[in-house]
């Protein structure tokens, strides 16, 4: 599981590791101060300040620290979120979560092709779909640390472009070929070849007008207006409910199934 960030352009942090601790300070006209306390300026031989500026070494040294805390903290909670559980989702707005016209009930998808957990619970996903025989509603949600998912979701709307169908089998083949895309050439490179056996050329500049990555952005802007802060997110939407309109499942989905039937019972 991947936890989402501000935006795709922003990087991490950089986690700051501090360096030694600043030598005792000099003494001045007015008193002695150690370093990192603040007081009058003391001026050595050469000009230059020493107990000022020792202060203002300790005091940088020490927000970097607290930046690198910070910094921490925050990858603390990405590992979490990646390896572990995750509360449910708070739903700020419920307009997607419906299933398409003419359908009871749907499965809904917020997911990032880099997420090594989106990887692993897409073929359960798509068992569940066809076993059930219900749509179900894939929206990009590329986490902004992960170095080619927003590209892959680009790819994936250029295949669409041609078929859906196809679309969607490069979305399952880039989940399933992820341990081995390392980088945006390798990615490139899987994505030719892909083209070449669905008998297509992928040429060089598949989005020359920028329409396929602001179709790609207007999700993950779907997503942060509906409440996603993870990935994957996934929602059993349904039409005409006598409970719930719609359910989330757990990231693990041990409940994939048991909350379709729910679903399924519940519009009958």
């Amino acid at each position: 599981m991947a936890s989402a960030g501000e935006n795709f352009d922003t990087p991490l942090l950089k986690i700051y590791q501090p360096g030694a601790a600043d030598g005792a300070g000099g003494s001045s006209a007015g008193g002695r101060h150690q370093a990192g306390e603040p007081g009058p300026a003391h001026y050595n031989q050469e000009g230059g300040c020493t107990s000022s500026m020792a202060f203002l070494s300790r005091y940088f040294r020490s927000l970097r620290l607290l930046c690198g805390v910070a910094a921490l903290a925050a990858f603390a909670l990405v590992c979490h979120a990646q390896f572990g559980s995750v509360p449910a989702t708070q739903v700020l707005d419920a307009s997607c979560l419906k299933p398409p016209p003419g359908a009871r009930v749907a499965i809904v998808e917020f997911a990032d092709m880099e997420c090594p957990t989106c990887g692993h619970d897409n073929p359960i996903i798509k068992a569940a779909a066809e076993k059930y025989h219900i749509p179900w509603i894939r929206h990009d949600f590329p986490i902004r640390y992960h170095a080619w998912s927003f590209q892959a979701a680009v790819y994936a709307r250029w295949f669409d472009t041609h078929s859906k169908k196809i679309g969607d089998d490069y979305r399952d083949a880039v989940f399933a070929n992820q341990p081995n895309i390392y980088n945006l050439g390798v990615l490139r490179d899987f994505t030719r070849k892909f083209a070449q056996s669905h008998g297509l050329t992928l040429p060089f500049d598949v989005d020359p007008q920028g329409k396929l990555a602001d179709a790609v952005r207007a999700d993950y802007a779907l997503g942060v207006r509906t409440g996603v802060n993870h990935t994957p997110t996934v929602w059993i939407v349904t039409s005409q409910s006598k409970g719930s309109p719609y359910m989330e499942v757990s990231t693990d989905m041990s409940d994939l199934d048991s909350t379709i039937q729910r679903a399924l019972n519940e519009t009958k």
